[in-house]
């Protein structure tokens, strides 16, 4: 596999069909799940929790319907945690916007953009099936139309039935 600067900031690098997905582990937990573009290269598993995660994304990247089990750490505020909770409640192939969520919650609609945007688990807690109201929406905390991140989560809509990003 190859080796390039900053891959040693992952316990693993899974390759994706946008690009890849960088692990972060502490032996015990999943800390984190970076979205890299492709040049990061993979990185094989340095620890079971890295290599059940590097598993269960291929899983994922093969059949959309499938559905993660991974040891996460305990991360967010209590809003956040709130948000999560409601986003991994939204089923395959469904989308909510930020306002249907802020409602849900007794919210708003940018309170719930910026807990998308502090998800340390993406695809996990399927932050990609929330969407602004008149379109696509940010992803990632990033908003450019035509950039990576944007690109990642039209992927992702598509890899789970929603054709029309």
């Amino acid at each position: 596999m190859k080796t390039r600067p900053g891959n040693e900031l992952f316990s693993a690098i899974v390759a994706a069909p946008f690009g890849a997905v960088g692990v972060r582990t502490d032996g015990a937990f999943v800390r984190e799940l970076v979205y890299l573009p492709s040049q990061f290269g993979e990185k094989s598993p340095t620890d079971p929790v890295s290599e059940k995660v590097a598993h269960q994304l291929e899983r994922y990247f093969s059949e959309p319907d499938f559905r993660f089990d991974l040891p996460l750490a305990p991360v967010g505020t209590v809003f956040q945690q709130k948000v999560w909770q409601v986003i991994s409640s939204i089923p395959r192939g469904s989308v909510l916007t930020y306002g249907q969520v802020a409602r849900l919650i007794q919210s708003a609609p940018r309170a719930v953009g910026q807990a998308c945007g502090a998800n340390w688990y993406p695809m996990v807690i399927p932050c990609h099936r929330v969407t602004a109201t008149g379109g696509l929406g940010g992803f990632s905390n990033q908003a450019d139309a035509g950039g990576f991140h944007i690109g990642v989560k039209r992927w992702l809509l598509a890899h789970e039935g929603i054709k029309d990003w």
